[in-house]
C-alpha cells in the first residue's frame, strides 16, 4: 500500500472540516475522491501534501508516518500535487515553471529526460515553452500545473479538480493524459467534481460528504450506484 489515511480529522478554527476519514491508495492505482463543493476534498489533499496540519489521525506514505512531516520533505519522499486553481507562476515562462517543479532534485540529466517526457505528454507546452505562464489559456495552465508536478518525479500524484473550468473537448484530453501518466507508472489520487470522467478512469473511488466518507468501491461499481448516479451524475 502506497498511501494509508487513518481516522483523519482536521479543523479550520472551530469548524471541523474532516470527521475521521480513512482511505487507502495502492501502488499503481488511480483512486478518485468525489463529492460536492465543501465536502472536504481539497482539504484532504492539503492534509496529504502537508499544507494543512491535522488535528488527529495519521497519514502513512510508503510505510512511513508523514503526518507531521514538512510539505517539502513530502515532495522529496515522492508526493507531488497539481493544486486546485492550477497555481502556475504567471510571470515565469512555461520552461521556468516546469523547472520549478524539479526544485528538490539535483540529477540534471534525469531532469532533462523528464522535461522531454512532459513536453511529449503536452505538445502544447512545447509550442509555448517561452511564453509566460500567465498568458496561457485555462487548459494550457492546467497542463502546465500537471507537468510541473510531474517534474518532481512523484510516486503519488495528487490532482485537485484538473477539469475545472475547461471546455468538454479539453476535459476529455486531460483525462486521457491522466490515464497515460498512470500507465507509465505513477499512482494517482484524483479529486474531481466531474464524477463521470473520474469514476470511469479510476480503479477505485470514495464519496465524501461534509467531511465524512459515505461510500467506497470500484470506479465501475460507484458509476452504477443509484445514489451516486442521482447525486453526482445527474441521473435519477
Amino acid at each position: 500500500m502506497l498511501l494509508e489515511i487513518n481516522d483523519l480529522t482536521l479543523l479550520y478554527g472551530r469548524i471541523q472540516a474532516l470527521h475521521g476519514i480513512s482511505l487507502r491508495v495502492n501502488e499503481g492505482e488511480v483512486v478518485a475522491l468525489i463529492g460536492a463543493n465543501g465536502a472536504g476534498k481539497t482539504t484532504t489533499m492539503r492534509a496529504i501534501s502537508g499544507l494543512r496540519p491535522v488535528a488527529s489521525g495519521s497519514i502513512v506514505f510508503d510505510g512511513t508516518d508523514v503526518t507531521r512531516m514538512r510539505a517539502d520533505l513530502r515532495v522529496i519522499r515522492g508526493i507531488g500535487q497539481a493544486p486546485e486553481g492550477r497555481g502556475v507562476f504567471p510571470g515565469m515562462t512555461v520552461m521556468e515553471n516546469l523547472e520549478m517543479g524539479a526544485y528538490t532534485r539535483r540529477d540534471r540529466s534525469e531532469i532533462n529526460k523528464d522535461l522531454d517526457m512532459v513536453l511529449d505528454l503536452f505538445p502544447r507546452l512545447a509550442e509555448r515553452r517561452k511564453q509566460p505562464g500567465g498568458t496561457l489559456s485555462g487548459g494550457e495552465q492546467q497542463m502546465l500545473a500537471v507537468g510541473r508536478a510531474l517534474m518532481a518525479r512523484p510516486r503519488l500524484l495528487l490532482l485537485d479538480e484538473p477539469s475545472m473550468g475547461l471546455a468538454p473537448k479539453l476535459i476529455q484530453q486531460i483525462f486521457e493524459i491522466i490515464t497515460r501518466i498512470n500507465e507509465q507508472g505513477t499512482t494517482i489520487l484524483l479529486v474531481e467534481q466531474n464524477a463521470q470522467q473520474a469514476l470511469s478512469r479510476a480503479h477505485r473511488g470514495y464519496v465524501l460528504e461534509t467531511g465524512r466518507i459515505v461510500k467506497e468501491g470500484t470506479g465501475e461499481a460507484l458509476l452504477h450506484d443509484p445514489a451516486v448516479k442521482e447525486a453526482y451524475l445527474g441521473v435519477a
